[in-house]
């Protein structure tokens, strides 16, 4: 497979972004945040860090399927892409100046960065149709996401070396490195079509939003696709939350600990994103999925049943390959099974998806964790969630699905 430089321009885009994810999300600031800037209680410290995700979501769900309806109509996915990227690259930088104390501060820089991130994610997203073809997308989304955990990997080797100085460094350091590497994607990726001079946006997206949802139900396959995602994605999100306060609740871990954790899930990651990729254009990305939510599963069971740090950290390297794979194939269903002309609208509709479900799995986790004293239980809880998702994934018809949204494209045409 010949890789074009715009296509690898827009993968770079993922080795730009994950420090995000990767450093600031699960580790290194969310670890500062409740023990440095709140210093409080440690259910007092959650619930303020809680919020600060929750509300940052709750923003990205109501504005996403607006943004993307917008992007589609105007044609400027790149523009708004950039937009969103370097605010994220800015707001994570003036971390550096949350000090301790600064507990409004550090929220609501924090929720900015989080409401950019999130959001410039929809326009990278529907790049992808427009740089793959049915044969080779699921090797493209792969490699993207496999290329992204590198740029995971290097942050946190930085992050490493930089907390032995000052652990504030490590934040404006993350927004250089998105800067820097998105500059690749800049000046690399091409969008197809050029701008639509028509200016009422605004108008325009609620139209084809509204237009959407009367004519969803002709989509009966992305639905349950959608649906399965909810549930799924409700489980991974909160396994992602809340790793490293498991990994240092249960066993004694401290950050340096839990950031050699996040290193070496790093190089499953990169091994579940290329190979199940691979395994996508092989069978069919269906398939694949299929596989990579059963190991979500395994990975829950034995993080119920472990014992030691040592465990621990293999529970961890087989979570990175079910990350790995699941949110690259992920992306691939949703390409499959959605209208050409409405890539960056139903981008949208999936970061709904996503933020809304990432509501539900941490309120359970905390709920069982609190009324039965048990990590365990509350960890085996999330179970449920990969079930579901599963189950429902088992129903969505791959062939059926992509013959209704062509269908749906050259009507709309």
């Amino acid at each position: 497979m010949k890789i074009s430089k715009s296509t690898l321009g827009w993968m770079f885009y993922d080795f730009a972004n994950s420090a995000f994810t990767t450093v600031i999300v699960s580790v290194v600031y969310n670890s500062y945040f409740q023990k440095v800037v709140v210093n409080g209680a440690e259910g007092y410290a959650q619930r303020l860090w809680g919020l600060a995700v929750g509300l940052s979501m709750t923003l990205v769900a109501i504005t996403a399927p607006f943004l993307g309806a917008v992007a589609d109509f105007s044609r400027s996915k790149k523009k708004m892409l950039f937009f969103f990227a370097w605010t994220t690259a800015a707001a994570t930088s003036l971390l550096y100046f949350v000090r301790a104390g600064d507990v409004l501060a550090g929220m609501l820089i924090f929720m900015v960065a989080n409401f950019a991130f999130n959001s410039a994610n929809v326009f990278y997203d529907a790049f992808l149709p427009e740089l793959s073809t049915p044969q080779d997308i699921g090797k493209i989304s792969g490699y993207g996401w496999a290329l992204g955990y590198v740029g995971g990997l290097l942050s946190l080797i930085l992050s490493l070396l930089l907390i032995k100085y000052d652990v504030r460094l490590v934040f404006p350091m993350i927004g250089l490195h998105i800067f820097l590497f998105s500059l690749i994607t800049f000046f690399l990726l091409k969008e197809v079509r050029k701008p639509s001079k028509r200016a009422n946006y605004l108008k325009i997206s609620i139209s084809r939003i509204s237009h959407t949802i009367r004519h969803i139900r002709r989509l009966p396959d992305l639905l349950i696709f959608l649906l399965s995602y909810f549930f799924y994605n409700d489980g991974i999100y909160t396994v992602i939350v809340f790793a490293t306060p498991f990994g240092m609740t249960r066993f004694g871990m401290g950050v340096n600990e839990m950031i050699t954790y996040f290193i070496l899930a790093q190089f499953t990651s990169v091994l579940g994103a290329a190979f199940f990729g691979w395994l996508t254009d092989r069978f069919n990305v269906k398939s694949s999925l299929s596989w990579s939510l059963l190991i979500w599963l395994g990975v829950i069971v034995w993080a119920y049943f472990c014992n030691s740090v040592t465990e621990y950290y293999f529970v961890g390297l087989l979570a990175g390959l079910a990350i790995g794979s699941s949110q690259a194939n992920s992306r691939t269903m949703l390409s499959l099974l959605t209208p050409k002309d409405k890539q960056a609208e139903f981008f949208g509709f999936f970061t709904l998806t996503g933020r809304l479900s990432s509501i539900f799995g941490p309120i359970l986790y905390g709920w069982i964790a609190m009324r039965t004293g048990s990590l365990r239980l509350a960890i085996l809880s999330l179970a449920c969630f990969f079930i579901l998702g599963w189950l429902l994934l088992q129903f969505v018809s791959l062939s059926k699905g992509i013959s209704r949204s062509s269908l749906l494209s050259l009507e709309e045409s």
